[in-house]
């Protein structure tokens, strides 16, 4: 009897210690800015799925990520580790071929470590990064991301005459794109039920440029009464110069061919109807989920590498560190999170790291430069000292907290919007005095180290040294016309 007795009291033990960890369904979306409807980013997108998941979890309304452009962010947010400490801020390197970080422990890598089975599909690092099994970042890899299908030739003559720098509708079947093939991969694991706990990561490349949809996606958004997003045409008249210098010469065309080649409009409602697509392929996802059983021990979230312009400032594309460029859809739903749930407390894409640990019960990895939003899931009013910050080269940062955005530039020039007063972010006050205490305060969360670029570094790599900016490997003169303006 005594021996039972210590059998059931170690079978006990083993189970406290040892408890059920929920799985995690991690789901991204490519260049998605803060156009989404539980987001309010434009009055007019549908996005009923993602807008459903955030009523059933929190939703961060004050969330950006850690660079404007895809591999420094995603870097970022699955090393747990700033640009800032790592020097990746172009679309090269592989953080694996950078000597020092290439043994770092990645997310999905901890979780493994953890007893996780982890999956992924679609883009979740940059381009083909952490896709090879010689990578050692996932255990089972599915479809990878990609256009799907293409028009016979280009549909708008871009300045650039870049391939992917393009957008419209042509016809095609929605079953033919790259996202519906990722969707009904992540749709078929969840149906044959996963390994559990798992980590089943799935990212769209939508609303990505091309930005190709089918009619469908097109007719929600008529012509006729579509809304075009806030502009002035002297937008950058207070901006310092060296702003430009963060998208000096890219594919992404400026607003000006926008409005000479009559495309804005075409552009706005691509984007849309992209959106609006995406939405419609996670929802096969959520709805896989839910079928699978597994929804009530699964925590979900879902966000996007960066956001994008789409005339604001006078661009389109990322690089820049204000809102639309930075802001970004970010949402937890499932066990032990707050339901209809909406924080404006800044928070950080590198967050999610050290987030999932704890809301999985594991053990934190001191590496992490990131900071858990668990309080925020409990109560989306629990205090939080610390702002979002985005660098976006060597030395150049956006620091963004509930009420402002500060930005400073390597050649130490500034910008200050009061977010509250002036949310599209058009009247610099960094000049002005009467917000010298506000600035001070700001100032004091710059990163205090800036690692130079890493080895490697390629493409939309701007460097400045001794009073000089260095575009891609060429300077750019005090005098220098802006590009393409």
């Amino acid at each position: 009897m005594r021996f039972a007795c210590l059998l059931l009291f170690a079978a006990a033990a083993y189970t406290f210690a040892e408890p059920t960890r929920p799985n995690i369904l991690f789901i991204a979306i490519d260049d998605q800015n803060d156009w989404i409807g539980c987001l309010d980013g434009h009055p007019q997108v549908k996005t009923p799925h993602i807008d459903s998941l955030a009523e059933r979890g929190t939703v961060f309304l004050n969330a950006h990520c850690q660079s404007p452009l895809c591999n420094s962010s995603r870097t970022s947010l699955m090393m747990g580790l700033r640009p800032t400490t790592t020097g990746i801020y172009g679309l090269e390197p592989w953080i694996r071929n950078v000597p020092k970080f290439k043994d770092v422990v990645s997310l999905p890598q901890y979780l493994s470590n953890h007893g996780y089975r982890t999956y992924t599909t679609g883009k979740i690092y940059h381009g083909g990064y952490g896709r090879q099994k010689t990578d050692k970042e996932f255990d089972v890899i599915g479809t990878p991301a990609g256009v799907g299908v293409w028009p016979e030739k280009k549909l708008v003559d871009t300045p650039a005459k870049h391939k992917l720098v393009d957008w419209g509708v042509f016809p095609h079947k929605d079953e033919d794109k790259g996202d519906w093939k990722v969707a009904s991969w992540a749709v078929e694991q969840l149906r044959a039920k996963p390994q559990e706990p798992f980590f089943l990561t799935v990212g769209f490349f939508l609303p990505h440029v091309p930005c190709y949809a089918t009619q469908q996606w097109f007719d929600l958004y008529p012509e006729d009464t579509l809304k075009l997003p806030p502009f002035r045409a002297d937008d950058r008249d207070d901006t310092p110069r060296f702003s430009w210098y963060l998208h000096w010469k890219l594919p992404e065309p400026r607003h000006k061919f926008l409005k000479e080649a009559n495309e804005w409009k075409n552009l706005v409602r691509s984007y849309l109807a992209c959106t609006s697509f995406v939405d419609s392929q996670v929802g096969r996802v959520l709805a896989a989920l839910k079928e699978s059983g597994q929804e009530d021990n699964t925590i979900v979230v879902l966000w996007s590498d960066h956001g994008w312009h789409l005339g604001e400032k006078l661009i389109t594309g990322k690089n820049s560190l204000w809102d639309r460029s930075t802001r970004v859809p970010l949402i937890f739903a499932g066990p032990g999170i707050t339901r209809a749930g909406r924080c404006k407390k800044p928070a950080e894409l590198l967050d999610m790291y050290p987030t999932l640990l704890e809301l999985c019960s594991l053990p934190a990895n001191e590496k992490q430069e990131g900071h858990s939003l668990v309080p925020q899931l409990k109560d989306v009013n629990a205090p939080r000292v610390w702002p979002a910050i985005t660098t976006h080269n060597h030395d150049n940062h956006g620091i963004r907290t509930e009420g402002w955005r500060f930005i400073q530039y390597a050649d130490g020039s500034e910008e200050l919007y009061d977010m509250q007063k002036d949310p599209n972010e058009l009247t610099n006050l960094a000049g002005n005095k009467q917000f010298a205490a506000v600035l001070e305060e700001h100032r004091k969360w710059l990163p205090k180290g800036n690692a130079m670029p890493a080895p490697g570094s390629h493409s939309r790599i701007l460097v400045y040294k001794d009073g000089k900016a260095n575009w891609e490997l060429k300077d750019i003169g005090e005098d220098d016309p802006i590009p393409e303006l």
